[in-house]
């Protein structure tokens, strides 16, 4: 039991509620990006038991932060938003070189690879033009409005193990964000459930794409997972704050986020 993956539960699943932070980018800053797709891909496999050990802490981290940070989170983006986002934009910048490094990209990159990383970067960066609103918070729900959310966290969940791709901003797209954050602070154990098992089948499905890429093109593969990174950066930044001393939040958070960052690096990749 890997016991150390309970605090990167923590993290994941504090970025998980975040619009614009994608669960699997922080997987790519924690260093454990392909195992968890490992994992994930092989639960119903002979070695259930090795992949089962390796997620069940980090999924109680995940559910963890969840419901109990899913307050504070907002909180914080309602009075502090941009230096929220700095602080993620400063962890996601400061990983880039452990992940070029650990994909050995000076030896193994060529001209192809490169473009690959432009394409990650094209099929995320456009998501900062998307318009998104919270949409009103539903409290009567009827059977297709509980489709309607099952299919919301098949869709979030399909994006959310993908780097550079936030599940919680394609709820905002959906229009389901503040329901579903609405129910987990409520506790309305109904939609949690059937939100989950959307989430639950959207992970699966996923995992088994992009092992099977992992697995045949590796390298164009850690390439194309690079340019998702670099294109998050796009979407995350919120522009600078128009006061002088929000400006020099957003520079402390910022630093804030390289030194973990460099941190979690140093203990992650090392």
């Amino acid at each position: 039991m890997e016991w150390r993956n309970l605090y990167r539960g923590l993290v994941m699943g504090a970025s998980d509620v975040i619009p614009g932070v994608s669960g699997g980018t922080i997987a790519v800053v924690l260093g454990i990006y392909d195992r968890l797709i490992e994992a994930i891909n092989g639960i119903f496999s002979r070695d259930f038991k090795r992949h089962f050990l390796f997620l069940l802490p980090l999924g109680i981290g995940v559910l963890t932060a969840i419901f109990l940070l899913a307050r504070v989170i907002e909180w914080l983006f309602e009075h502090y938003p941009a230096q929220t986002q700095f602080a993620f934009l400063g962890l996601i910048i400061g990983v880039l070189p452990f992940l070029f490094n650990k994909s050995e990209a000076k030896q193994n990159f060529k001209i192809p690879h490169y473009l690959l990383i432009l394409l990650g970067i094209a099929i995320v960066a456009p998501m900062m033009l998307l318009q998104t609103g919270e949409g009103a918070i539903i409290t009567e729900f009827s059977t297709s409005t509980y489709i309607w959310l099952f299919f919301s966290g098949f869709a979030a969940s399909a994006a959310m193990i993908l780097p550079g791709i936030s599940g919680s901003f394609i709820l905002l797209v959906i229009g389901s964000y503040a329901t579903i954050i609405s129910a987990i602070n409520d506790r309305n154990l109904l939609v949690i459930f059937i939100t989950g098992i959307g989430i639950l089948l959207g992970i699966l499905l996923m995992s088994k794409v992009i092992h099977k890429l992992f697995a045949t093109f590796p390298i164009g593969t850690y390439a194309v997972v690079i340019g998702m990174v670099i294109g998050s950066i796009f979407v995350i930044f919120p522009g600078f704050p128009a006061t002088t001393g929000g400006i020099l939040g957003c520079v402390v958070t910022f630093a804030i986020g390289l030194l973990s960052a460099y941190l979690l690096g140093k203990v992650e990749y090392e």
